[in-house]
């Protein structure tokens, strides 16, 4: 066989460019093809209940009302979960502070570890827990405070001390209910003399 040039052919080379081409040909297409993930293989293999739907570091949140700042929360870290209840936890510490009328800050709540339940309107916070009044310059502390927003209303059923910056304990007792400003309070049972 001759070619456009008048040169003898070989038939052989043909071919073998043919079969060399068609196997690449399907390794490509096989290549292409395999790359698809399969999502509910993925997800059995990667998937864990317990694992929080968000996670933020340095949590910086506002609640308004009406374009007012009402409570600003700031955590080192919150983990929210959405189901079955949507909840968000704060971990590492965190520090919640409370606003006046006037827009400034009346008292500052501090604590470890907090829990936000969204479906209930409660603040849960434990582990070294301080309220602190800055115009009284008073602090609660106790070991778990609830506080809800629905009506600004602060309380624990736990053991709590009231102390006054220059005077010491002023009061002391099971149980406490106050306002998110803290400037005034009831002790459920106190024990001990009170100032």
């Amino acid at each position: 066989m001759l070619g456009s040039n008048g040169e003898p052919v070989s038939i052989m080379n043909k071919n073998i460019k043919i079969y060399f081409g068609i196997p690449a040909v399907i390794i490509m297409a096989g290549i292409l093809f395999s790359c698809v993930n399969d999502m509910d293989a993925i997800e059995r293999v990667t998937y864990d209940e317990k694992a929080p739907d968000e996670v933020t570091q340095d949590l910086r949140m506002i609640y308004t009302d009406s374009g007012y700042a009402q409570v600003r929360i700031r955590a080192a870290l919150a983990e929210t979960v959405k189901t079955p209840k949507h909840i968000t936890r704060l971990k590492d510490g965190l520090r919640v502070d409370f606003f006046d009328d006037t827009g400034g800050v009346s008292s500052t709540l501090t604590a470890i570890y907090g829990e936000v339940n969204y479906n209930t309107g409660l603040m849960m916070v434990r582990d070294s827990v301080v309220l602190y009044n800055y115009e009284k310059q008073q602090y609660l502390e106790t070991e778990e405070l609830f506080y809800n927003q629905t009506d600004s209303t602060i309380y624990t059923n736990k053991y709590c001390v009231v102390k006054k910056k220059g005077k010491g304990i002023t009061g002391s007792g099971m149980g406490i209910t106050t306002k998110q400003s803290f400037r005034s309070y009831k002790i459920t049972k106190p024990e001990g003399e009170v100032d």
